[in-house]
């Protein structure tokens, strides 16, 4: 594999010497940087601050000074999360089970065609070379904060942010916080079995490795280990943005965009490719479709989100729906460009295969991802809203099962923003 990506971006490089000029990444670095620091909005760029300097804290912990040594022991406090709860309850999360399964979900990557690689790889170079300082500090914010669950402050908006982020702070959101965090499936198994090679490491890519100025503060340059397929990260991401989406309907759509922004962050490192990003997200999704339809998790889950709705209403001292309504002009999450954004992340807009043109079929009990958000839409409105929604068939990783066909090609919040119409 990794002769092939040699050659491949070779003949990239030969054929396109100014490819990162020439070809068009449709408005996705601009959309995204609305969510960084490059916002316009003061509110929210202010409540962007608040979440780097609540990590920077969380991963010193008692340590005289931030050094990248607390990186590689971050995790959750006993405060944040209560961890010993969630053992008592003896859940078994089959990781083992879950990630086989997903490895067969992805197997559709194995006989991908050149011209797919080829085009996801110059993707890559293009965003991670024109990224704006602004994305780039916000993907290292992203990255580093991978143990915790302060990236998902910036989506509540100003006023629910603050109060999640005092919440957690104080210990008040444990039960969720550690159910959440557990709920991550790890990508290790997929990634030994794919064994790809991150963009980075390719011969001649040009790849630039973002120094560390805003979280450790070293100028370390930013990089990672193990296979590239699929992104680690990104599971993280969409597991904790759709978990809390599922606890925190009123932000639903922010917060699922929120996880695709994740992945986004790890093509601007220039660590990972598109494909990883979509492969990621499929098999999230399929993972938490599993748990929530688990009657044993569903217990915690509930528990956890009773914990979590109390501890964030009192804090914000009004109705929750009152504190997690926000003005456009403080919260870029309620730009409808946001929906585009993440609609593109489902595809890249990669090469099409010619496919004959086919129904989706839903696989049973994958309503539940819009269960919270559309309570009053019965269960086979909401799997008929998730097949009237999907993308178009013949994108890369959709396979050949109907499993594959429909994780690849479900978008959750096209399905709700129609469902709410």
């Amino acid at each position: 594999m990794n002769h092939r990506l040699a050659f491949l971006v070779s003949v990239l490089l030969m054929s396109s010497p100014g490819m990162a000029k020439e070809m068009s990444i449709p408005g996705s670095a601009e959309v995204a940087d609305r969510v960084s620091q490059a916002s316009e909005l003061p509110a929210y760029v202010s409540l962007e601050k608040e979440v780097l300097a609540a990590l920077r804290k969380s991963l010193q912990g008692t340590a005289p000074a931030l050094t990248r040594d607390n990186l590689e022991k971050a995790t959750q406090s006993s405060t944040q999360a209560d961890t010993a709860w969630l053992k008592a309850s003896g859940y078994d999360f089959q990781t083992a089970a879950l990630q086989k399964q997903g490895i067969q979900l992805l197997s559709g990557f194995s006989d991908l065609p050149e011209v797919t690689l080829k085009a996801s790889l110059q993707t890559v170079i293009i965003i991670n070379q024109d990224a704006t300082e602004s994305l780039r500090r916000q993907a290292l914010m992203d990255a580093e904060g991978i143990s915790y669950l302060w990236f998902l402050s910036d989506a509540l908006g100003p006023r629910l942010g603050r109060a999640f982020m005092t919440a957690y702070g104080k210990g008040e959101l444990s039960k969720a916080a550690a159910l959440i965090k557990a709920s991550e499936v790890s990508t290790g198994a997929a990634k030994k079995y794919f064994r790809y090679e991150r963009p980075f490491l390719v011969q001649g890519s040009g790849i630039y490795l973002v120094p560390d100025n805003t979280v450790v503060k070293d100028l370390h340059p930013y990089s990672a280990d193990g296979g590239s397929f699929p992104s680690g990260h990104t599971s993280t991401g969409v597991t904790d943005a759709t978990l809390l989406a599922q606890m925190l309907p009123e932000r639903y759509e922010a917060l699922m965009v929120r996880g695709a922004r994740y992945g986004y962050s790890r093509v601007v490192l220039g660590v990972h490719y598109p494909l990883d990003i979509m492969g990621s997200r499929m098999v999230a999704l399929s993972n938490l479709t599993h748990y929530l339809n688990d009657p044993n998790y569903r217990r915690l889950f509930n528990e956890a989100r009773d914990q979590l709705r109390s501890a964030l209403e009192k804090e914000c001292g009004v109705p929750l729906a009152d504190c997690a309504r926000s003005d456009a002009k403080d919260d870029p999450w309620h730009d409808p460009d946001m929906r585009d954004f993440y609609r593109y992340t489902l595809t890249w807009d990669l090469p099409k295969q010619d496919v004959a043109k086919s129904g989706i079929k839903v696989p049973p009990g994958a309503e539940v991802l819009l269960e919270s958000a559309l309570p009053h839409v019965s269960a086979a409105k909401r799997r008929e809203l998730l097949q009237k929604t999907a993308l178009p068939a013949g994108y890369p990783l959709s396979g050949s099962t109907p499993e594959q066909q429909f994780w690849q090609r479900v978008d959750p919040v096209a399905a709700y923003v129609a469902g709410k119409k």
